[in-house]
This record gives structure tokens, sequence and C-alpha cells, in this order.
């Protein structure tokens, strides 16, 4: 049930404490959650089922990427960048 109640959550995008109780306590989600992406828990998961669908010929792992697929904005191209993602540079008066 923790790992339905992770997957619930990632797939919504709700917040940790909206998981529906059938999950279990939301803490407990989080923790185990938080725990099993620093000790590569989820890396492993993937490798093996990868590992499993390949051997059964299920994985076509030929990709083809078309860089005119990806689009930029048509403001994205040149022009200096301002500090802190803003338009125009801020002006400190007074010490703050």
């Amino acid at each position: 049930m923790v790992l339905n109640g992770i997957v619930w959550k990632l797939r919504t995008g709700s917040a940790w404490r909206d998981v529906p109780e059938r999950y279990g306590s939301w803490q407990t989600l989080y923790t185990r959650f938080r725990r099993w992406a620093l000790d590569g828990t989820f890396s492993r998961m993937l490798r093996q089922i990868q590992a499993e669908k390949d051997a059964a010929g299920d994985i076509d792992w030929l990709v083809s990427v078309d860089s005119t697929i990806v689009r930029a904005h048509q403001h994205a191209a040149g022009g200096k960048k301002c500090p802190y993602g803003l338009r125009q540079p801020v002006t400190v008066v007074g010490g703050w």
C-alpha cells in the first residue's frame, strides 16, 4: 500500500497531506519516499524492471530525437540575462 500511496501522490501532484487514508499515514509515505529516493531503491527497482522487460523483448531501445520538435520561446535566444530571473536589476536602497 505504501508504494501505491507514493505513486498516487506523484501522479496527482497533490500535497503529501492530501494522500487518501486508504494508503496509510501521509507521514509514513513521505518518510519512505525520501528514504527510498536517497538510498537508491527507486533506481534499483527501475533497473530490475527494465532488465526483466528487456529479457522478454518488451522494450525497444531505439530512440530518435529531432531538434525540430524542440521549440524555444521566441525570447529565449540572445540577450543579457538578469540575475535571479528578474526583468530589470533591483536597486538596493538603504541597506535592504
